[in-house]
């Protein structure tokens, strides 16, 4: 019921409402109290000013005008009035001995007894409630005044979800100091402070990695050189490819880290699957590709992605895929929307997600492949799913 106004935005407009809204209840159920009142006291005068007129006449004979004109009560005279009057209180079955009426908005009394029948205009109304309006009017703008005051209060609080938000993305170059003495403030304050710590770990750790694989591109380096000195043509090329192997796992390692500190401009672009494909297979630098992976295009389609980082995905995904196969076979199929990657193999022993954790328990690497797959298909927004069926592994991205 209340689903709408999970926001605090909200439920402070929800407040604000009912509290406008039981002052309306109230202004207008005062107003009709008074009408009430006064209505009651003014049926109660009527019948008084009646029954002084009639003990009036009976003393002295006549009617006291002087005292119908100091109760603001004037005697009609106007025989045509009269009768007008007189046909309307027949039509309506109020021609009895006391009745009273409101005809073009002239409160009319007929008082018809044994000694005369007179129809009075009672020319009294119901003041105007200017103070009741004041007070309420005054009431109504503080109200208003309070709600833009806690509103203009609360607005840090979107500026502070705005750059929560940008640091999330992962731009780690916001300041959320704040010099106000509230609650607020000291929650913009504590996180500006974890801003500037994570800025400061993240930097160190870059730092770290950075050196560490500059250091080992140093090594590697040095290994291509000799290896260039080997007199066997065939070692030669079999180092040459290790080193190189090497180099690119330094690459990925780099991209790895600027992934998981969401410090990575993707360059989207289009791309047939086919085409990715084959780039990821190549990545592999395995010998002879065609015996450890068979392709099935059953419909190519065209997909909108950072080049060298779906490259990776796939090439993981084909990695593992022979790694863990009984037979060192895959076949991967293309058709409309997705990449199936399949192979003859054991049933994953957990569920998918627990392999979208970081160096998951592996027997034959880091447990990083799977990682790193879900982090990069996350940053496209696209999905990885699994199923099991007749024997075989199926991931598919979609």
């Amino acid at each position: 019921m209340f689903k709408g106004f999970s926001s605090l935005r909200s439920k402070l407009n929800l407040v604000f409402s009912i509290t406008l809204l039981l002052l309306a209840i109230l202004f207008i159920g005062s107003i009709r109290y008074d009408h009430a009142k006064f209505d009651e006291h003014n049926e109660a005068h009527e019948r008084s000013i009646s029954h002084y007129l009639y003990n009036y006449y009976l003393k002295h004979g006549t009617i006291d005008t002087a005292y119908l004109e100091a109760q603001n009560v004037s005697l009609i005279t106007d025989k045509g009035k009269v009768i007008q009057i007189e046909r309307s209180f027949k039509e309506k079955g109020k021609d009895t001995h006391y009745a009273v009426d409101t005809i073009h908005l002239q409160r009319i009394i007929l008082i018809n007894n044994d000694r005369f029948k007179l129809f009075l205009e009672n020319k009294n109304r119901s003041k105007y409630p200017l103070k009741r309006i004041i007070v309420f009017t005054i009431v109504f703008l503080l109200i208003i005044l309070l709600y833009f005051w806690v509103v203009r209060s609360l607005r840090p609080i979107s500026e502070l979800k705005n750059k929560i938000k940008t640091f999330s993305e992962g731009n780690l170059d916001i300041e959320c100091a704040s010099d106000r003495n509230d609650e607020i403030g000291e929650v913009a304050n504590e996180f500006d402070h974890a801003v500037k710590t994570i800025r400061e770990l993240i930097q160190s750790r870059q730092l770290f990695l950075r050196a560490i694989m500059h250091e080992l591109k140093t090594p590697i380096a040095k290994g291509r050189l000799m290896s260039e000195m080997l007199a066997d043509e065939k070692s030669k090329a079999r180092m040459h490819s290790i080193f190189q192997r090497l180099n690119l796992l330094i690459d990925e390692f780099a991209k790895i880290e600027k992934i998981a500190s969401k410090n990575f401009e993707l360059h989207l672009h289009s791309y047939k699957m086919s085409d990715l494909l084959e780039a990821s297979v190549d990545m592999l630098m395995v010998e002879n590709p065609g015996r450890l992976i068979t392709t099935e295009i059953k419909k190519d389609y065209i997909i909108n992605v950072d080049f060298e980082l779906f490259t990776l995905v796939i090439k993981n995904l084909l990695d593992n895929a022979i790694k863990y196969s009984a037979d060192k076979h895959v076949i991967v199929i293309i058709n409309e929307d997705r990449i199936e990657i399949i192979n003859n193999g054991v049933e994953l022993k957990e569920p998918l997600e627990n392999y979208f954790k970081p160096f998951h328990t592996s027997k034959s690497g880091l447990g990083l492949g799977i990682y790193i797959v879900k982090s990069i298909l996350d940053i496209h927004h696209r999905e990885l799913n699994y199923r099991y069926e007749d024997g075989k592994n199926i991931f598919v991205v979609i």
